[in-house]
């Protein structure tokens, strides 16, 4: 065992991390979506938020094993590492300015609402298209630097490898967008709770 074998397992354990926690969003963001008292709201987005610390955790581990690793071994000028890097860089942001900013003013809106039935603002704001689509776009970018990592491709196939990962988010939350803009036809929902819709993964086999 080594310093580099350290550093690996760090960066391994960072990406690791990124990814729980974005399951934690992903399927946050998706209850989230059916909730239809502030009560329920309150608990889902509170169970979101505290899942951030484990991200800034994970970001950090990612970041100081993979630099240890580029600067002693491969080197930042390396095609694949420049690409995962310049990738990483752009989406950084995406968590704390986009994810976590939004979820945070649902939770302080939903604070303020008494309990019961959702505000129409409330409702609204769970339902923002721009959350599920950028937390989809962030697990496909950095399934994306996966690959880089483990494939090691030239430049050319790096970049085009991170831009399909890119569209492919990006085409991953369409629905939300047409969902969004359904909604504001669409007539009051009836009593059916939200959380027992069946779907191929909860029906019975």
């Amino acid at each position: 065992m080594n310093l580099y074998t350290i550093e690996l397992f760090l960066h391994v354990s960072g990406a690791i991390g990124a990814f729980v926690c974005l399951g934690i969003w992903l399927f946050g963001l998706s209850a989230l979506r059916r909730a239809q008292r502030v009560e329920q709201v309150r608990a889902i987005a509170w169970l979101i938020i505290i899942a951030s610390p484990l991200m800034v955790f994970s970001v950090v581990l990612i970041v100081l094993g993979g630099f240890y690793m580029a600067l002693s071994t491969w080197g930042l000028q390396t095609p694949w590492i420049a690409v995962a890097l310049v990738s990483f860089l752009l989406m950084a942001p995406v968590g704390p300015f986009v994810l976590a900013a939004r979820m945070y003013a649902i939770l302080a809106k939903a604070g303020e609402e008494p309990d019961g039935s959702l505000s129409a603002e409330l409702n609204r704001r769970i339902h923002d298209p721009i959350m599920g689509t950028a937390a989809q776009t962030l697990a496909t970018v950095l399934l994306g630097i996966v690959f880089l990592m483990t494939n090691k491709p030239p430049l050319a196939n790096s970049i085009i490898v991170m831009v399909i990962a890119f569209l492919l988010g990006l085409l991953s939350g369409l629905p939300f967008w047409l969902r969004a803009r359904r909604a504001k036809h669409a007539p009051a929902s009836g009593n059916e709770d939200p959380f027992l819709k069946k779907t191929i993964w909860t029906r019975r086999w």
